[in-house]
């Protein structure tokens, strides 16, 4: 549904409960149709399938947490633009297991509209770096590992943070794999 559509059956509920309270004299419902006004209006700034999708994610459910955000055809139209930058994020995380080399742009984008809580940001940083770690840059996978290592300050990634680290020294092979000597090279000789 578009978000204008939304702000319109606000105000045409306000408008209701204004001409119930004076005209009709019940003030009652006149109170309930502005309460009723309210869920329009919240689901302007948080969009619904988002926050379906937010419920499903935290169910590990990310099957269903992609089809909620299928919904979401024209972001633009659909979404409040406070929103884009989550929208992208849960793209990215509902890809991230079945189809890893399509995650980063969703979490550039992510980055560039903005997220809102620090450990969003530090969860789009590190999958950032673990798709620089994977292909092979190693120096801009340092600097966004330290980075979200800064962003997260509750500390609820620093299991993922070190283990990727560990990944960093590792060598890699891509190097050698132009080298015919290099591939067969046993410990000692």
């Amino acid at each position: 549904m578009n978000k204008y559509i939304k702000i319109a059956v606000a105000a045409v509920l306000i408008l209701l409960g204004l001409w119930m309270i004076i005209f009709t004299r019940e003030k009652g419902w006149g109170i309930v149709v502005f309460l009723l006004a309210a869920a329009p209006i919240l689901l302007f700034f948080k969009n619904e399938y988002i926050l379906l999708a937010f419920w499903q994610l935290r169910k590990q459910n990310m099957e269903k947490a992609g089809e909620w955000l299928k919904n979401i055809t024209d972001y633009k139209n659909q979404l409040h633009k406070t929103q884009y930058g989550y929208f992208h994020y849960l793209m990215g995380l509902t890809q991230a297991q079945d189809h890893p080399t399509k995650v980063e742009p969703f979490m550039k984008k992510a980055l560039e509209y903005g997220l809102n809580m620090k450990h969003d940001r530090a969860m789009a940083t590190l999958n950032l770096a673990a798709a620089a770690i994977s292909k092979g840059r190693k120096q801009e996978g340092q600097k966004l590992l330290d980075e979200a290592k800064r962003l997260d300050s509750a500390g609820m990634m620093t299991d993922q943070i070190k283990m990727m680290k560990e990944q960093l020294k590792m060598p890699t092979m891509q190097k050698h794999m132009h080298n015919p000597n290099m591939r067969n090279r046993g410990k000692f000789f």
